[in-house]
């Protein structure tokens, strides 16, 4: 039983590290002619619809409490809003693998919020990770950030990222604490999920930018992707991790997804990669594995 709970774990770590090392790369399709926060909005009005959907088929009960709703509010509007909206404004300045990058120090501020918010341990080996974090992330930005001169909004697209991970870590910890609640995954990540996607879209409306759409093939197809695979495939798999071991552990996963990101920004974007960059890499990654190992 116990090998079998083992292998259904590693499972739950390999989907969301490997869809989410392409996904970075996906989300560079839907920057364009769509204002960023309405494909937010599509891709999880989409995948809400499709989730919902299939919980209707599944005769899974999408009934909560007012109580329990506001907690997937919570998390919705952290998780599938403004964790995304930043991050779909940062990548229209900085490369998607970069992004990535930040985003692993989602690491660290799940321990920390993990500590605040639900009053779990910080052990010494995680505080000498997250040190040996920031050096990595600080070496790998400095050749980008040396370059930047007036007018250059590298700067901008980092401090973006920044607030993304931030949300997204307090999306983790909320998720986290509404399964402490007997909140169960499928059904509040599909509600969760619409949430998120209205509330960016009705954002969008009273911003003052009229609603608009790219119907071009790269942008349907990376939308359908982000939303079915990149949304509920991967949160799925993920947030059912975060309830059995925790947000601390869970973010293990995306340990592997900055290699795969910047592999294929490597490919795909023309990312030059230097030497300093890929100690920055180097010594970020052995941060994360020493700040979670056993």
């Amino acid at each position: 039983m116990k090998k079998a709970l083992v292998s259904s774990n590693l499972i739950l770590f390999a989907i969301p590290a490997m869809i989410w090392g392409s996904t970075w790369y996906a989300i560079t399709f839907q920057l364009g002619k769509v204002p960023p926060i309405y494909s937010v909005s599509y891709r999880f009005i989409l995948a809400g619809v499709v989730f919902i959907s299939y919980c209707l088929l599944r005769k899974i009960s999408l009934k909560f409490s007012l109580k329990q709703h506001r907690w997937i509010l919570t998390q919705a509007l952290f998780l599938f809003g403004f964790n995304y909206l930043f991050t779909y404004y940062s990548e229209q300045y900085i490369a998607s693998g970069l992004v990535a990058i930040i985003f692993s120090l989602v690491i660290f501020l799940n321990v920390l919020f993990g500590r605040i918010f639900l009053k779990t341990p910080i052990k010494k080996q995680v505080l000498i990770g997250a040190s040996l974090g920031l050096v990595g992330t600080f070496l790998v930005f400095q050749p980008e950030l040396a370059k930047v001169e007036t007018g250059d909004q590298t700067g901008l697209g980092v401090l973006l990222c920044i607030a993304g991970v931030v949300m997204a870590s307090l999306g983790n910890i909320t998720s986290a604490y509404n399964q402490k609640q007997d909140l169960p995954v499928i059904p509040t990540t599909a509600i969760g999920m619409m949430y998120g996607g209205v509330f960016m879209f009705c954002l969008a409306l009273l911003s003052g930018n009229p609603p608009s759409f790219d119907t071009s093939a790269s942008y349907v197809i990376s939308l359908v992707y982000l939303s079915i695979i990149g949304s509920i495939v991967a949160f799925t798999a993920y947030l059912t991790l975060i309830g059995r071991i925790g947000a601390d552990r869970a973010a293990y996963a995306l340990v592997v997804v900055p290699v795969i990101a910047i592999l294929i920004s490597i490919i795909f974007e023309d990312y030059k990669i230097t030497l300093m960059p890929v100690l920055g890499i180097i010594i970020l990654l052995a941060g994360n594995v020493f700040a979670l190992r056993k």
